[in-house]
């Protein structure tokens, strides 16, 4: 059966009463609006959106599921670069007719069991038509505890700069399983004071320019420190992009207090130090093999 022949009412009929849903939502997917309940006075809210499109983040033969999965999570890997937890989401699906809906299904069950993985409630969104590529856009709310939100901005001089995993993964099908470092970041956040971080989506060479651009800081890199997934090289892991680890900034003088406790935290999750920020005026930072840009 393709989408021409189910229609748009069947269709959310067929795909709604599968969405996650929890005990603070008051309406959710089905009326004009969703209605949740606000968090605490002491939280702020935080709102991301983020699309994948065919052809330029998946290929139309890729696993409909590790699609899905991939659109739900990248949104999410932002939220953990602020050190905050999604609670609620809304997906615009945009698909040519001819689509088949056994596709649908499992780019639904896809995003429903990476939203299911951080409890994240999918409360909404929009279907349409396309003469196009199939392309998903994810839009996510969630909130920070004021004491404990970071950005890009804060990075200082002198600060040592961390990756957490490995880099270079992409080619070998790491952007459809990844899974954003939430958790860690969380705990990160709680227990050390985090100068700047930004999530490594378009790949080390953007997204560090990125963060000391951002911070109005100069940096250096130390590129045979750098952690590489298996089968990678050096510029994989700086240019080819959707890594979707997480680069931070820290004091030195809590470098060894982390790297320990970090280890104990999570054995399984590599902490390496790739670098050092320092002033804009001292250093010109080094040309790195670009990332993934778009437009270009």
């Amino acid at each position: 059966m393709k989408l021409r022949q189910l229609g748009e009412d069947r269709l959310l009929a067929r795909l709604l009463p599968r969405l996650p849903s929890n005990r603070t939502i008051i309406a959710g997917a089905g009326d004009d609006c969703a209605v949740v309940r606000a968090p605490g006075e002491n939280k702020l809210i935080l709102l991301k959106t983020d699309c994948i499109v065919e052809n330029v983040h998946f290929r139309s033969r890729d696993n409909p599921a590790a699609v899905g999965w991939k659109a739900m999570m990248r949104p999410l890997s932002d939220f953990a670069a602020m050190s905050g937890l999604p609670q609620f989401a809304l997906i615009t699906l945009i698909a040519p007719r001819h689509t088949p809906v056994a596709k649908i299904d499992n780019l639904y069950r896809g995003l429903r069991r990476a939203a299911a993985r951080f409890d994240v409630s999918i409360v909404g969104g929009e279907t349409s038509d396309t003469r196009g590529p199939l392309a998903i856009s994810v839009s996510v709310v969630g909130f920070v505890e004021k004491d404990r939100w970071i950005s890009r901005r804060g990075g200082k001089p002198g600060d040592d700069l961390f990756v957490t995993g490995r880099l270079g993964g992409a080619a070998k099908g790491k952007h459809l399983r990844f899974v954003p470092r939430i958790v860690e970041s969380r705990w990160v956040g709680q227990n050390f004071r985090v100068h700047a971080m930004i999530d490594l989506s378009d790949g080390l060479g953007v997204d560090l320019p990125r963060l000391a651009k951002a911070s109005k800081v100069g940096f250096k890199i130390d590129i045979n420190a750098l952690p590489l997934a298996p089968g990678a090289k050096i510029d994989n892991a700086i240019s080819d992009g959707e890594d979707y680890e997480l680069l931070f900034a820290i004091s030195p003088r809590d470098r060894k207090r982390l790297e320990t406790t970090w280890r104990k935290k999570f054995p399984k999750v590599p902490l390496t130090r790739v670098g050092r920020l320092f002033p804009q005026s001292a250093i010109r930072n080094p040309k790195l093999a670009s990332g993934f840009v778009h437009f270009k």
